[in-house]
């Protein structure tokens, strides 16, 4: 079991003892205390931008100088922009700043020229500290294509509201309850990330970054899709709440690692552009498992969660904005239905109740087109070698037909959708209540989640959906596994088009 693994194993612990104890992480406290003696932090006042757009981007440190270089960052890093000696300043850290975000004054504002290409930007801030140790701060942007759909015909949208639902800098997440007022139902994007949500640093860590973040997962999907000659335009999550009229532009938008937190807005745009023939691959898992709301023009995200009675729109009962799991039944919106599968119907695989999982796909209709050249055979396991299955899987609902899986449909899953690979999964006992609690209204349904599925399929419902049901499968592209390259080359060709 690997570092990555380990982190994984230990979240559960984590997130029942951050709950019992409604206390701030250790690891956030810490962090906070070395960021008062020496440190460089930077937030950008947006997420994604566009040839012409201004990049306003906030900055305390405790340095007298610094430099800071922007590079895209694809199949290759490639420096765009730097400047040198900039003037420092400490700022204060508001109480609500994990809430409210930190209000910082801008320190450097760039325009985005013509020739950067849409993609993931790093930004990088250097500086010394009195004993002449490194500082290094972190941020990233988006730049989306200025023309969208021209070189692409591809979206990968970032999953960056998992990625602030998880950053515990200058206060708690939605993972966390810290003092009041500073409770763990609403996060600011206008902070910036704790450490080792952008990068894998040496060091001190926030406890909450091996569950979300770009290293984790898209990096490697991204430099694997740039080596193998695909092209991609590139967006946030926020960009499907606020920009629909983006979607029509393309043929294929993609989720890849840990896309969980969905608003109303997301969901409904995506929905629409399925239905109008528009297709879309989940390399991901615990997809659209909560619904969020963004507040304050998406500056802010608000997540009750396990707490959704004191959401105020439950006392208004506006029910369709609830901001807990999408298949609560005063929702009334499984997200099977746009996915195909749901969190609640898999689980973990390679930890908790299934701690020694295979870690690959058994493989159920080898004659798919999902499989063409890859010359797997019913039985066969796919990407266990590299553990491809594993963390957190996403299922259905089946039964079995001439000893094939086939979903029932009735926790929502598309008539069309077929189950083309699987392996077991399952949820920790505390959360088949809750899964049981909010589907049904009670507790005697949670037999039905108990031996859940990272489950592959696909169904067509104007455009085609696909997923493979599981966050780990960027590993298999990694190794490199080609048969799990293969895979996801027959996904991204033939979806694309």
């Amino acid at each position: 079991m690997n570092d990555h693994e380990n982190f994984h194993f230990g979240r559960r612990d984590l997130l029942k003892t951050a709950a019992g104890v409604g206390l701030m992480s250790s690891t956030a406290l810490a962090v906070d205390e070395d960021a008062k003696e020496s440190s460089i932090e930077a937030y950008p006042d947006r997420l994604s931008y566009e040839a012409g757009d201004d990049i306003q981007l906030s900055v305390s440190t405790t340095a007298a100088r610094y430099s800071v270089e922007i590079a895209r960052v694809g199949a290759t890093r490639a420096v765009v922009w730097r400047t040198d000696g900039v003037a420092g300043k400490k700022h204060d850290t508001p109480a609500n700043a994990s809430t409210h975000g930190c209000d910082w004054p801008t320190a450097i504002k760039i325009r985005v020229p013509v020739d950067w290409k849409s993609g993931y930007y790093s930004v990088t801030l250097r500086s010394r500290d009195r004993a002449e140790n490194p500082l290094q701060g972190e941020a990233f942007f988006v730049v989306r294509s200025d023309r969208p759909g021209t070189s692409s015909r591809i979206l990968l949208q970032l999953a960056t509201n998992t990625y602030n639902a998880y950053n515990n800098w200058g206060g708690p997440c939605l993972y966390e309850h810290g003092p009041l007022p500073l409770q763990g139902d609403r996060v600011s994007f206008q902070r910036p990330m704790a450490r080792g949500f952008l990068t894998k640093p040496a060091g001190k860590l926030s406890a909450w970054a091996p569950y979300a973040g770009w290293h984790n997962w898209e990096r490697t999907f991204i430099q694997w899709a740039e080596k193998s000659g695909y092209q991609l335009d590139y967006a946030v999550n926020a960009d499907l709440h606020q920009r629909p009229d983006l979607l029509k532009n393309y043929r294929l938008v993609l989720s890849v690692g840990h896309d969980e937190y969905w608003s109303a807005p997301m969901r409904d745009h995506l929905e629409a552009f399925i239905a109008d023939g528009g297709n879309v691959a989940f390399f991901s898992g615990n997809v659209c498992y909560w619904q969020v709301r963004l507040e304050d023009h998406g500056q802010s995200m608000v997540g009750y969660k396990f707490n959704f009675e004191e959401d105020p729109q439950f006392k208004k009962k506006n029910y369709q904005v609830l901001s807990t799991l999408w298949s609560n039944h005063l929702i009334g919106r499984p997200e099977n239905q746009l996915t195909g599968v749901s969190f609640n119907y898999g689980g973990y695989h390679r930890l908790g109740s299934v701690p020694r999982g295979a870690g690959g796909y058994m493989i159920h209709r080898p004659e798919h087109w999902i499989f063409e050249g890859t010359d797997l055979k019913w039985g066969d396991l796919l990407g266990a070698q590299h553990n491809i299955v594993g963390y957190e899987c996403d299922g259905c609902e089946f039964t079995l037909k001439d000893g094939l899986p086939v979903p029932t449909h009735r926790d929502g899953t598309p008539e069309s959708f077929e189950i083309i690979a699987s392996a077991p999964a399952r949820l920790w006992d505390s959360e088949l209540e809750f899964a049981s609690q909010s589907l049904f209204g009670d507790t005697l349904h949670q037999d039905r989640f108990t031996h859940g599925r990272a489950t592959m399929g696909l169904y067509t419902r104007g455009g085609t959906v696909f997923t493979s049901g599981c966050t780990e499968w960027s590993r298999g592209l990694a190794a490199p596994d080609p048969l799990v390259a293969r895979i996801t080359r027959n996904v991204l060709n033939r979806l694309s088009m």
